[in-house]
């Protein structure tokens, strides 16, 4: 009986991928919509510094201003006697 489930899971999101593909239509997005202003490209060193340089930098700030502005760590204890 376990076959046979995975068997219909399978079909059926093979069928759902298929459909999926045969509905979008890529040949569409050749055309241009009214108001369409695309403006210039980005070279490879903006496309870098823009999803690769930046998302790492503001990872590295964050983490940093944590860090530095983290208030849990334990204070040492005053010596008695």
């Amino acid at each position: 009986m376990d076959k046979k489930n995975a068997l219909r899971a399978g079909a059926l999101a093979a069928g759902t991928t298929l459909m999926m593909l045969l509905m979008s239509s890529p040949a569409l997005a050749v055309t241009r919509d009214d108001g369409d202003d695309p403006g210039s490209g980005l070279s490879v060193i903006e496309t870098l510094g823009l999803y690769v340089v930046l998302p790492i930098a503001l990872f590295a700030g964050i983490t940093a201003l944590v860090m530095v502005l983290d208030k849990s760590h334990k204070q040492p204890k005053p010596k008695q006697g």
